[in-house]
C-alpha cells in the first residue's frame, strides 16, 4: 500500500502545479467525456461523471471546460471517436503495474506500453495477470501541515474511512469504494480541507526494491505518465521517502 500511496501523494501534488497543466486537463476532460458518455450528462445521477468534475474542479479546471467536455459526452459536440482500455504488466524487479488509456488508436498505445514496458525491462502482460493483486478503494488527500495528526487521523475514521496512512504533512484517507463521496462530504463537514479525492486501484500487498530497481521503477512510471493516452497509473512497488525525493527532485 505505501508504494501506491507515496506515488499517487506526489503525482497529485506535482500534477496540480505542474508545467504539464495543459495535459492534466486534457486527460481530466478525457474522463468526463467518457463518465457523461456512460452514464449521461446529469452528475446528479452519475457517481462517475461527479467523481470527474470534482477532480477537475480540484485541478482548478475552468468551468467552461468541464461544460464542453459533459456536451462531448453527451454528443452534442463533435468528436474523435475514442475508446478507453487498461492494460496489466510487470516492471523491474517483478513490480505489478496497470495502467488505464483513454485513446483514439488501439495498435498505437499497445505499441508504446509494450515498447515502454520493454525498454525498462519489463513486459506487458495478459488481461488478468496482475488485477488480482489490487483492490479497487476510495483514496482522498488531505494536507496535515501544521495540524493535529491523531485529531486529523480520528475524524477521517468518525467520517467512515476504512484506513489511514500518514506521508510526513499529508495524510491519504482510504474508503470502500462506494463510500468515496459521503467521506469527502464528511470530512469536508467536520472542516477538514481535502486537497484531492478520486478511485484507484490500490496494491494489496507491496514489493521491496533497492535503489538501483526502484529508479528503475519510477523513470518507467515517468514514461508511462507522460504518454498523452495514459490516464492512469498504478503499481505495488514499496519505494523508501529518500529515494522518492530524489529522483522527484532531479
Amino acid at each position: 500500500m505505501s508504494g501506491h500511496s507515496k506515488w499517487s501523494t506526489i503525482k497529485h501534488q506535482k500534477g496540480a502545479a505542474d508545467a504539464k497543466r495543459g495535459q492534466l486537463f486534457t486527460k481530466l476532460t478525457r474522463e468526463i467525456i467518457f463518465a457523461a458518455r456512460s452514464g449521461g450528462g446529469n452528475p446528479d445521477g452519475n457517481s462517475r461523471l461527479r467523481l470527474a468534475i470534482q477532480k477537475a474542479k480540484d485541478a482548478r479546471m475552468p468551468g467552461d471546460n468541464i461544460e464542453r467536455a459533459i456536451k462531448k459526452g453527451e454528443g452534442a459536440l463533435e468528436g474523435q471517436t475514442m475508446f478507453e482500455a487498461t492494460y496489466e504488466g510487470y516492471g523491474p524487479g517483478g513490480t505489478a503495474v496497470i495502467v488505464d488509456v483513454v485513446s483514439d488508436n488501439r495498435n498505437r498505445v499497445v505499441q508504446e506500453l509494450r515498447s515502454t514496458f520493454s525498454r525498462a525491462g519489463g513486459n506487458l502482460g495478459e488481461t488478468g495477470s496482475v488485477a488480482w493483486m489490487f483492490d479497487r478503494r476510495g483514496v482522498i488527500g488531505v494536507s496535515a501541515d501544521g495540524k493535529d495528526l491523531d485529531d486529523l487521523t480520528m475524524q477521517a475514521i468518525d467520517a467512515g474511512a476504512e484506513d489511514v496512512n500518514v506521508l510526513g504533512d499529508f495524510i491519504e484517507i482510504y474508503t470502500n469504494s462506494s463510500e468515496l463521496e459521503l467521506v469527502r462530504k464528511a470530512l469536508e463537514k467536520s472542516g477538514v480541507e481535502v486537497e484531492n479525492a478520486g478511485l484507484a486501484m490500490v496494491a494489496k500487498t507491496t514489493v521491496s526494491l533497492d535503489e538501483h530497481t526502484s529508479n528503475q521503477v519510477l523513470r518507467m512510471l515517468d514514461l508511462l505518465e507522460a504518454m498523452d493516452d495514459v490516464q492512469n497509473v498504478y503499481n505495488n512497488a514499496d519505494i523508501s521517502d529518500e529515494i522518492m525525493e530524489k529522483h522527484h527532485s532531479k
